[in-house]
């Protein structure tokens, strides 16, 4: 496995889809960044967070992570405060067992996940379950709201999927280091394989903002190009390898404060994390509006829920707000102008210390 890892990391660095943040005079993603984008599915865009956002995001995830039901089914934290989420309707916490492969071969989520990874044994003393995944998050961490507002991802946003692109979903992946699951083979995206429209770009993206980097030991691999190929037959590419160690993947390397964007229909997934390192990701994926539009959902979260016009607009206001929860922050930064919310009257304005009023947010996102 070391050996594997090693291979991955030196294959993965070769690729020329890593770098600083380019635009151009007229606002749009230098053509070479874009270019790479389509031609891997994913880029790693270079310290693109800054120190004291980092410090922000990180205490405010000490603090969400204190907050976790001090075990599966708890309605308390580890100090006998409830604990997070306890009241949501919607998805939030995601649990596991230490180590091991959730969803690999089972019929979850559509059955996209068809293989399951390898489990090692985690160490004697490890909590029989843990939590890997964070749904929501924007309703929890102020930090993150604020993030979501990021001038410069929303640009990117815009380059790649048009002015008046829609959110998809927000989280916060934990790879604890020793006891992180693992995320089977998988494409995202549900909806669109058989559109007659359909292209490379049609199930959207995620932005991937690493808080303190990410290795090919705790970090997300990816295998380039797939993107492109349609619905991939993961089990038939496992099965011609030879094993769940993909020859032809590369994990994503990363430092603190980078940014990877990555195309949801690309193969992705990654190993349980047996070393000594956690990744947090802070999570936050947007969709073209024509993928959306008139569209009925088909994942987690609103399966069967038609996308209307009203319900794009209500879901995309929270752009408007995270923007202007930013701007207080960051006075002297450029806003983005979010072009659909341009002249709207109602327009979100952020109060501080008012998070229960995102409560349940998610249950509009866009699952296609």
């Amino acid at each position: 496995m070391d050996n594997f890892f090693e291979s991955g990391e030196k294959e993965a660095l070769k690729l020329p889809n890593r770098g600083p943040v380019l635009f151009e005079n007229n606002g749009q993603l230098h053509p070479s960044i874009v270019d790479s984008y389509s031609k891997y599915g994913f880029y790693v865009f270079k310290n693109v967070i800054s120190a004291k956002e980092l410090e922000d995001m990180d205490f405010d995830f000490k603090h969400l992570r204190s907050r976790l039901p001090l075990k599966k089914g708890s309605v308390i934290d580890s100090k006998g405060r409830p604990a997070i989420s306890i009241n949501c309707s919607a998805p939030t916490l995601q649990w596991a067992k230490p180590l091991s492969d959730p969803n690999g071969g089972t019929g979850s989520a559509g059955g996209r996940y068809p293989v399951k990874m390898e489990e090692p044994k985690p160490k004697l003393g490890s909590p029989e379950d843990i939590v890997y995944l964070i749904l929501g998050s924007l309703q929890f961490s102020e930090a993150h709201l604020r993030l979501y507002g990021h001038p410069d991802l929303l640009k990117i946003a815009e380059s790649i999927n048009g002015k008046n692109f829609t959110p998809f979903n927000e989280s916060i992946f934990i790879k604890e280091p020793g006891l992180g699951a693992s995320v089977a083979w998988h494409q995202d995206g549900i909806t669109h394989w058989e559109n007659p429209n359909w292209e490379e770009g049609i199930h959207g993206f995620n932005f991937m903002i690493q808080l303190y980097g990410s290795t090919s030991a705790n970090g997300v691999w990816v295998v380039p190009g797939t993107h492109k190929l349609g619905k991939v037959d993961i089990e038939e590419m496992v099965k011609k390898n030879g094993h769940p160690r993909l020859r032809q993947a590369v994990p994503i390397i990363s430092d603190p404060g980078d940014v990877i964007i990555n195309n949801r229909q690309l193969v992705h997934g990654s190993f349980a994390n047996t070393s000594d390192k956690i990744r947090v990701t802070f999570n936050q994926g947007f969709h073209k509006r024509s993928s959306v539009l008139g569209v009925t959902g088909g994942g987690l979260h609103n399966a069967r829920a038609v996308y209307t016009e009203q319900r794009i607009r209500q879901r995309s206001s929270l752009i408007e707000l995270a923007i202007d929860a930013r701007a207080q922050s960051y006075p002297t930064e450029q806003s983005y102008k979010y072009e659909p919310m341009k002249g709207v009257s109602w327009k979100k304005k952020w109060l501080p210390g008012t998070l229960e009023e995102l409560k349940d947010y998610n249950l509009l996102d866009f699952s296609i």
